[in-house]
Order: C-alpha cells, then sequence, then structure tokens
C-alpha cells in the first residue's frame, strides 16, 4: 500500500471502489514543528474523468489498483471510440473519446510508444510519451533571416493541434511537442 508521500504522477490508486490515476501532487510543508507535512493531490476518476482533490498526510495509506500496463499502437478511429493494439498479442482495445479528452491532439494513426492502463483486463486509460513528433499542415510564410530572432507565430498540425512555433519553420516540416505542456520542443 503506498504511503500519500510516496505518490507520484501517473500512479493509479482505488478511491471508494474506483480506479483514480494521480495527475498532480503538491507537498505543503508546515511551519509549526510538530505538524506533519501535507500532500495535497489531483486524481482522476479513471472511469468517470472527473476531477477529485484531496488532503493527505504522509503516513495516509492509500489502496492500490491491480492495473497493467502494456505496450500498445493507436490504430484507427471509428466513430467517438480510438482503437489500440496491444503491440505482443495484436489485440485490440477501444476508448471512448470521452476518456482520452486532452489526449486526443497528440494521437495520430500508427503512432507507438504508448501505454495503456488496464484494469481487469478492461482499457481504462492511455499514457502517451513525453513527446510526439506532428507534421505542420498550415502557418504563415517563413521568413527569412529570422532564426537570430526569437519571435513565434502560429502553426495548425496534421491533428488540428495549434502550437507557437519559430518563425523560421514552413508547412510540411515535422516538429517535436511536449504531450505535457502542448508546447513546441524542436524539429523532429
Amino acid at each position: 500500500m503506498p504511503k500519500a508521500s510516496e505518490l507520484k504522477k501517473g500512479m493509479i490508486v482505488e478511491i471508494d471502489g474506483a480506479p483514480h490515476i494521480v495527475r498532480q501532487v503538491e507537498a505543503k510543508s508546515p511551519s509549526s514543528r510538530g505538524a506533519a507535512t501535507l500532500y495535497k493531490v489531483r486524481f482522476n476518476n479513471m472511469l468517470t474523468q472527473q476531477k477529485l482533490d484531496g488532503s493527505y498526510k504522509g503516513e495516509d495509506l492509500l489502496s492500490p489498483v491491480d492495473c497493467q500496463r502494456v505496450d500498445v499502437q493507436y490504430s484507427y478511429l471509428d466513430g467517438d471510440i480510438y482503437y489500440f493494439m496491444n503491440s505482443e498479442d495484436y489485440s485490440q482495445y477501444g476508448l471512448d473519446a470521452d476518456r482520452l479528452q486532452d489526449q486526443i491532439p497528440y494521437l495520430v494513426e500508427q503512432q507507438e510508444d504508448i501505454i495503456a492502463l488496464l484494469v481487469d483486463g478492461e482499457l481504462v486509460g492511455i499514457e502517451l510519451p513525453q513527446s510526439v513528433n506532428l507534421e505542420i499542415i498550415d502557418t504563415p510564410p517563413p521568413i527569412t533571416g529570422s532564426s537570430a530572432t526569437n519571435r513565434s507565430k502560429t502553426a495548425r498540425l496534421n491533428t488540428g493541434l495549434e502550437v507557437q512555433v519559430p518563425e523560421y519553420l514552413a508547412p510540411g516540416e515535422l516538429i517535436k511537442v511536449n504531450t505535457v505542456t502542448g508546447k513546441f520542443m524542436s524539429r523532429a
């Protein structure tokens, strides 16, 4: 059983009988000598996607969830259901668009390096890699000689995501985007 002081982003625990994934952990050290450190934790319910905030003392115990992590590849979209294929046994898992929410702009067909989170053999969520390579579809034309300046422009990517990129980039180029912050990192 993990203690509140051992929680890390991405861990899955059981709260009120439902699996919750840790999205954010913040430690608050009290000013008085005898007080315990408090941990403010933001969870997402993996079944309903509702957010839950909780405060715990460092020694509070949370119930772990038996969660299996499997390498998958994003296969295709059928209606509102995104399908992922297990890289080892080629089995298919479907996940409703409502459960993916902010991860959809980082999904490209045939994309690998995705981790599926399975609870009792059922897909409840995915973990994206730290960064993904996406193609610039539309952006204003590049300005020559602008590499010395640090100005940016808006670019629309092949998934519909819009990010700020340096002025020298043109449509058709591949860029690396951080999946946590949603910001441009570098050329791919």
